[in-house]
């Protein structure tokens, strides 16, 4: 029996898009030697390239597969894999932290960040961002690992007030909601009206995809979500769930996402999931710093060491706006995450 594109979940563990002059820095002044695979990735435009995550019934990665072992469906069509490997790729990561916690959940996230470093490889590169109501980006992408934990290690959870994209009453500095001018406090990041957040899931995700849209292709181009998984909805969203899925899908970035709090006990942890199986990530669930802390390792090995199948179309229809993809695999018993689709003119940018 083969198991097709159905992440497991673990149980142990509006603005405008503003202008991102940071995104664009080089994370490095050295560029880390193609390999034979990256170098035909990198070269061949018209490739469709698949990052693939297989694991057994345990949930534990499978990393002994064969070429001859994986089969490869556009459209229910068969195609020829052009490129196929199991070597490591280096990581741009978009860590995209839920500045909207419960109190005590927010102190657990804030304690486990520094670890998210701990699971990088020296060629891996990170871009911090954090959104309730609002997107707020970090400093931009580094692969220094002492700039990157001093970041972490200052980051605060739910103590900035949001800022509109016009100014306004939002825009007045001040501390912990209140006003360093003496004028009347402002309200926090992200309120709660009649039962329904503001906080702007879809919007955030979207524009943590246009950070990562630039990066090599070389590159395995993730984002890392820890969130408890509410979302405002279309009043608060400026982009759907489907808008932004298309947005990630024709970039070929993946979804990790870290749900935190009691967000697996009922339905707000759904996005998250959402997410990250039709992206081809994975999603995890912890309440603690230390179940933080262990599961932004295993993130980040899975994401680095996923296999790399590449193929160029044939036999379908180019015109169509998307294609459904399905990769298979001979063994039994095993589970496969990756997209399942991709949007013409843009998987393999």
């Amino acid at each position: 029996m083969v198991l097709l594109v159905v992440p497991p979940l673990w149980l142990a563990a509006r603005s405008p898009h503003p202008a991102r002059p940071s995104a664009r820095q080089s994370p490095s002044t050295e560029t880390p030697r193609l390999s034979e695979a990256q170098s035909k990735i990198v070269v061949n435009s018209s490739l469709v390239v698949l990052p693939v995550t297989v694991k057994d019934g345990a949930g534990r990665l499978v990393a002994d597969l064969t070429r001859n072992e994986f089969r490869v469906f556009e459209d229910n069509v068969e195609q020829r894999i052009e490129v196929f490997t199991a070597e490591a790729f280096p990581l741009s990561m978009v860590v995209l932290i839920d500045n909207d916690l419960k109190s005590k959940d927010a102190k657990q996230v804030e304690d486990s960040l520094e670890a998210i470093v701990g699971g990088m490889s020296l060629d891996d590169e990170a871009f911090v961002c954090r959104f309730d109501e609002y997107f707020h980006e970090g400093k931009g992408f580094t692969s220094d690992h002492d700039k990157l934990l001093t970041e972490l290690s200052r980051t605060r959870l739910d103590t900035q007030t949001s800022t509109g994209p016009s100014g306004g009453p939002m825009s007045q500095p001040s501390i912990n909601g209140h006003s360093v001018t003496g004028a009347p406090s402002t309200p926090g990041s992200t309120t709660v009206i009649f039962s329904h957040t503001t906080k702007a899931l879809d919007d955030a995700v979207f524009n943590a995809a246009q950070l990562l849209e630039d990066r090599p292709r070389n590159r395995r181009r993730i984002i890392l979500l820890v969130s408890d998984g509410q979302n405002g909805g279309k009043k608060y969203n400026t982009n759907t769930y489907e808008s932004t899925l298309r947005e990630l899908l024709g970039h070929g970035i993946s979804v990790f996402a870290v749900g935190v709090g009691s967000a697996i006990f009922n339905l707000k942890f759904e996005p998250l999931s959402k997410y990250a199986h039709d992206t081809g990530g994975d999603v995890y669930y912890a309440s603690k710093r230390e179940s933080m802390e262990e599961l932004y390792a295993r993130i980040s090995e899975e994401a680095r060491n996923e296999y790399t199948l590449a193929y160029v179309p044939h036999d379908t229809n180019p015109a169509k706006e998307y294609h459904d993809v399905e990769v298979r695999v001979e063994r039994e018993g095993l589970t496969i995450l990756t997209r399942n689709r991709y949007y013409s003119g843009g998987i393999a940018r």
